[in-house]
């Protein structure tokens, strides 16, 4: 069985990571400096008085991510199933609410390097059921659906490989 090199995978993720578009990619910048505690999301983010109002929504949105990765359940039963789907499912649609993700990719991109590699069984159902709720608008809806594969949606398994590559600000040098 040949193995992929890490050096490999990592060009592959940033690959993914450069095919979206430069929303996206911001957004999820953001996101990581806000869910991982990285950076001040608002002294690097924050262009106007309504990014900054979105992004304290987002700290306070995103203050049940220690829980969710401490918390995952068993695939096979069904223990606190509630709990950890309704919290991600929350989080999830205060993600797609903000309409800078535009596809399932992007958002599994996103919540893989958020919550890590065994978060992905319940990264499909979250998504359709954050993007299938009415806080979403009608059309925005069912692109955010049409846009999940049914591989992705099916998928008999899922990679325990962690994310390698987490993107984040880059200062631009003056010329």
């Amino acid at each position: 069985m040949a193995t992929t090199s890490p050096a490999t995978l990592a060009i592959a993720e940033l690959r993914e990571f450069a095919g979206f578009t430069s929303c996206e990619q911001r957004y999820i910048k953001r996101s990581l400096d806000v869910g991982l505690g990285r950076q001040d999301a608002f002294k690097l983010w924050a262009r106007d008085a309504s990014e900054n109002a979105s992004i304290r929504s987002q700290y306070v949105a995103y203050q049940e991510l220690k829980w969710l990765r401490a918390a995952q359940p068993g695939e096979e039963g069904f223990d606190a199933l509630e709990t950890y789907m309704g919290k991600l499912i929350r989080i999830a649609a205060f993600d797609l609410a903000q309409e800078r993700l535009s596809g399932f990719s992007a958002f599994r991109f996103l919540y893989e390097r958020l919550l890590g590699a065994s978060a992905r069984p319940w990264l499909p159902a979250a998504f359709c059921a954050a993007a299938a709720l009415p806080q979403i608008r009608p059309e925005r809806r069912k692109r955010l659906l049409q846009s999940i594969s049914e591989a992705a949606a099916t998928a008999p398994g899922w990679s325990t490989r962690e994310p390698q590559v987490f993107p984040e600000w880059i200062e631009k040098e003056a010329a």
